[in-house]
């Protein structure tokens, strides 16, 4: 397993459309790995393969509560092939969401309260998932990032625009040390 790097706004990399996976072959159980490790060391909850450059269908979760004192919570690593919402309730929950891929910019996003997900296991079986609560948001967020949409894309036109004029002051900053 390797630690990859993140891909941060203003990648337009963060807008592509990512390609189905046509089957489970090792390099994707490989790439879910290091996807897994990632997320964790970042440390987040979820993470699309996007965001570490590589523009297919897989996404990685995991929304245990792990608490400051708390050493001994399991993780409950989830892994997504070609996911897609295939119901959505009415009913609408707002969570402060967050990205590794905008990192220290939070904001509260109106979503789906429940939803239900379509997706291959790393066995290549088809499953059906039906969530609520951050699970269902985290999904959303990272089926998002799969069709080259960021959370900060439900803020308004003002708040996009500052936090993605912020990113590009950054980055061309870094590029100029």
């Amino acid at each position: 397993m390797a630690i990859r790097p993140l891909v941060i706004l203003p990648d337009s990399q963060l807008r592509l459309v990512s390609a189905p996976v046509a089957s489970v072959t090792p390099e994707i159980r490989k790439l879910a790995e290091d996807m897994l490790e990632t997320m964790y060391d970042a440390p987040g909850i979820g993470l699309a393969a996007i965001q570490i450059g590589k523009p297919v269908r897989l996404v990685t979760i995991d929304v245990s509560k792990k608490s400051e004192d708390d050493e001994e919570t399991p993780k409950t690593p989830m892994v997504f092939v070609n996911p897609e919402v295939t119901w959505s309730s009415e009913e609408k929950n707002v969570y402060e969401e967050g990205c590794l891929s905008i990192p220290e910019y939070y904001e509260e996003v109106e979503r789906p309260a429940r939803v239900k997900v379509r997706y291959m296991d790393l066995d290549g079986a088809i499953q059906e998932i039906e969530a609520d609560g951050l699970l269902a948001t985290c999904l959303q967020h990272e089926i998002d990032h799969l069709n080259g949409v960021l959370f900060i894309d439900y803020l308004s036109r003002l708040k996009r625009e500052r936090v993605t004029k912020r990113f590009a002051k950054a980055a061309r900053r870094e590029s100029a040390a």
